[in-house]
C-alpha cells in the first residue's frame, strides 16, 4: 500500500459562470519515506495539487487514500484533525511568533495535539526536534536573533514536532540566499535518510527539485512524468500532457 494514492483528481473553480478546470486527472502515487519534488511554472496546478495533498483543500471529483484511508470527501473539521494528526507544513515565510523563542514556536503546535502531552512532555520533545535540526543551542532566541535559515530550521521543527506521516515544503528556500538554501534541503535530505520522514518539496526551481529522489513534474493540470513510485509506472492519460488552453490557477 502507498502512502499516497490520487485516482483521476479533478479540481474545477468557478468564476461566477466560467468554469476554469486546474487539476486535470492526475493519478500519482507516493511511498512511505520518499523525498519528492513537485515542479511546475506558476499556473501550472502545483499548488492547488499540494493544497489537496495537504487537506487544505479538497477535489471537485475522484479520490485520494492516505495510508489507505480515503479523505477527498471528509469534512473541514475531519481534514483539519488529520492534518493536525499525520501533516506538517513549511513555507517560504517562516511564519514563526516574533516576540517568542524558538522552544516555544516548535512547541505550539503540541498545545492542538491530540497526545495531550503536559507543558514539561511538551517542552522535552520541542527540544529534542530542534536539536534534530542543528539548534540545540538556540532555544531561546527569538527570530529576531535568528539568521534566515536558522528560522527555517525552527520553521522545519516546528512542523515535525506532531511527529506527521508527510512533511510538505512549499518553496522552502524561496526567501534564502544560494548557500543557506544548500543547507536547509541537505538538511532535508538527512531528516529523510535518517529518519524516514516521507518529504514533497513544491518548487518551480530545477536546482531545488535536484534534491529529491524523485521529480513529479506538472504542466496546465497533469502530470507530464514521475508520477508513479517504483519502476512499474502504470500507462495512465494523466501521463500525457494537454494541448487544451486554460486560465489555470496555481
Amino acid at each position: 500500500m502507498e502512502l499516497i494514492e490520487l485516482a483521476d483528481i479533478q479540481k474545477t473553480y468557478y468564476l461566477g459562470e466560467i468554469a476554469v478546470p486546474v487539476l486535470k486527472g492526475v493519478t500519482l502515487t507516493v511511498a512511505s519515506g520518499e523525498l519528492v519534488a513537485l515542479m511546475g511554472a506558476s499556473g501550472s496546478g502545483k499548488s492547488t495539487l499540494m493544497n489537496i495533498l495537504g487537506c487544505l483543500d479538497r477535489p471537485t471529483s475522484g479520490a485520494y487514500h492516505l495510508e489507505g484511508q480515503e479523505i477527498s470527501r471528509l469534512s473541514p473539521d475531519r481534514r483539519a484533525r488529520l492534518r493536525n494528526r499525520k501533516l506538517g507544513f513549511v513555507f517560504q515565510s517562516f511564519n514563526l511568533l516574533p516576540r517568542t523563542s524558538a522552544l516555544e514556536n516548535v512547541a505550539m503546535p503540541l498545545i492542538y495535539s491530540s497526545d495531550h502531552l503536559s507543558d514539561q512532555e511538551a517542552s522535552r520533545r520541542a527540544e529534542e526536534m530542534l536539536g534534530r535540526v542543528g539548534l540545540g543551542d538556540r532555544l531561546d532566541h527569538e527570530p529576531s536573533q535568528l539568521s534566515g535559515g536558522q528560522q527555517q530550521r525552527v520553521a522545519v521543527a516546528r512542523a515535525l514536532v506532531n511527529r506527521p506521516s508527510i512533511l510538505f515544503a512549499d518553496e522552502p528556500t524561496g526567501n534564502l540566499d544560494s548557500r543557506t538554501s544548500e543547507e536547509v534541503l541537505s538538511m532535508f535530505r538527512r531528516l529523510n535518510e535518517e529518519d524516514g520522514i516521507t518529504i514533497i518539496i513544491v518548487t518551480h526551481d530545477p536546482q531545488v527539485a535536484g534534491h529529491a529522489g524523485r521529480l513529479i513534474h506538472i504542466h496546465d493540470g497533469v502530470i507530464v512524468n514521475g508520477a508513479f513510485s517504483g519502476s512499474t509506472n502504470p500507462s495512465h492519460a494523466a501521463l500525457q500532457p494537454t494541448k487544451a488552453k486554460s486560465g489555470g490557477l496555481s
